[in-house]
């Protein structure tokens, strides 16, 4: 099936550091789903700015509050005067600005504060891009992330709920905060026994191939509840992936340091793989390095 969005729907499709934004255009009005990353946030400015041509933008709102998804919050805010939405779960680690809930500091990543002015529950109703959406639960990347839907065009804006391959770190399972995995299998259960046409991801292209991606999503899944030390490893490659895409370059000898000012990478080697150290980095080296995500240069390792 051929992907052709409704006209109000504008997908700004970001690469890794930044989440997707997707616009959603309401007459001389609009609302942004997800801001990207805080490294991003000129550029971020610059895309909307851009995509809005001349229209007001009046709210953005947040899947979740990972920080590839807020950390343009601040500046869009500051450049347009918008309103903020958050999940309503949400509210106390941002009001407090809470950066081990909201995994700032576990995960050695960074966002600029800001304060928001709207929650939204799950089985709510909102309205963007001239179409009504229905808020949905989807934890387990996230415990308290939504996804919209809407059932009349069958379109679901994931997050990171859903990719076409795959979905995002659990990371409450990972860290003993929750059983994230139960809740991810909740969560595509939930999205399995909805009609979608498409899907806007939070990251990657949109796609309409939905049953390919759940199905590739159940069986990535079944293997992490079989090898927790799989969900372990992919966490940590992720972690330190994003890390050095951020860092750019570092000398090759700095590299196991590196790795152990990443304190999630440190804790889910502890609980889950339970490897050495400087064994650890020279594992994630070599396998970063054979994925094409690090590459070597005049003694430095850089970002692939």
């Amino acid at each position: 099936m051929s992907l052709r969005l409704p006209a109000g729907l504008h997908v700004i499709e970001r690469g890794w550091l930044s989440a997707n934004n997707v616009l959603c255009v309401d007459g001389d009005r609009a609302t942004l789903v997800d801001s990207g990353y805080v490294s991003h946030a000129g550029q971020t400015v610059a895309l909307v700015r851009s995509a809005l041509d001349g229209r007001r933008l009046g709210r953005v709102i947040n899947t979740h509050s990972h920080s590839d998804h807020i950390g343009g919050n601040a500046a869009l805010q500051a450049a347009f005067a918008c309103r903020i939405a958050v999940p309503a779960g949400l509210h106390a680690a941002i009001a407090d600005w809470d950066e081990d809930a909201l995994l700032l500091s576990p995960l050695g990543q960074q966002a600029c504060r800001f304060q928001h002015d709207d929650l939204i529950g799950a089985g709510c109703e909102i309205e963007m891009g001239g179409l009504v959406w229905r808020t949905l639960a989807v934890p387990g990347h996230d415990m308290e992330a939504l996804a919209f839907y809407n059932p009349e065009r069958r379109l679901l804006i994931s997050g990171d709920a859903l990719w076409e391959n795959g979905f995002g770190v659990v990371f409450p399972e990972l860290l003993g905060e929750a059983d994230g995995l139960a809740a991810t299998r909740a969560t595509l259960d939930r999205l399995a026994r909805l009609p979608i046409d498409a899907v806007i991801p939070g990251h990657g292209s949109p796609f309409t191939a939905v049953d390919d991606a759940l199905d590739r999503a159940f069986r990535r899944l079944a293997l992490f509840e079989e090898r927790i030390d799989k969900l372990a490893w992919h966490g940590i490659k992720v972690i330190v992936s994003f890390a050095m895409l951020e860092r750019r370059s570092l000398p090759d000898a700095d590299f196991a340091a590196f790795v152990r000012g990443l304190p999630f990478a440190l804790d889910v080697n502890s609980r889950y793989l339970g490897l050495d150290d400087e064994l650890l980095a020279e594992r994630i080296r070599r396998e970063l390095l054979l994925v094409g995500a690090l590459r070597e240069q005049d003694g430095h390792l850089c970002a692939g």
